[in-house]
């Protein structure tokens, strides 16, 4: 509790305010606290990782897939198909097993919209393990 000195000469008055001054400068070291450990607990430094020698995941025997051209023809495996007989004949070189993968490619120069139309197809088929297939780059590129 703090005391006023009164003009009165008498009894000192009780002061109730709270002196925020001690709090407002532990605040600012936190800040200054803060302000210099955030960077260093960002990890931003290169670091040359190790290469993985863990063996690829087991690939299918016989893996189904599926090309659409850039005329946007469909092909199963080596055989080109209509879009009208696609599902029938996709069942047909999957013995109806819905649980074989599905190995989607495209040409380049196919639009995005209509990868996605044979993707809904294969998926409304009932097959739900589809994999989009690519290039692998060479590093840098």
């Amino acid at each position: 509790m703090a005391g006023r000195i009164s003009e009165s000469g008498g009894d000192l008055d009780e002061n109730s305010e709270i002196n925020v001054t001690p709090f407002i400068d532990v605040m600012l070291v936190l800040l200054i606290i803060f302000m210099v450990a955030a960077p260093l607990a960002t990890v931003d430094m290169k670091v040359d990782l190790p290469q993985s020698v863990a063996k690829p995941a087991p690939r299918d025997d016989k893996p189904v897939f599926v090309t659409l051209k850039a005329d946007l023809t469909l092909a199963i495996g080596n055989e080109e198909t209509a879009r009208e007989s696609f599902v029938s004949e996709l069942k047909r070189i999957t013995n109806g097993s819905t649980e074989t993968r599905v190995l989607l490619r495209a040409d380049r120069l196919v639009d995005y919209g209509e990868l996605m139309t044979v993707m809904n197809l294969i998926q409304d088929a009932g097959y739900s393990k589809i994999a989009l297939v690519g290039l692998e780059a060479a590093p840098g590129r």
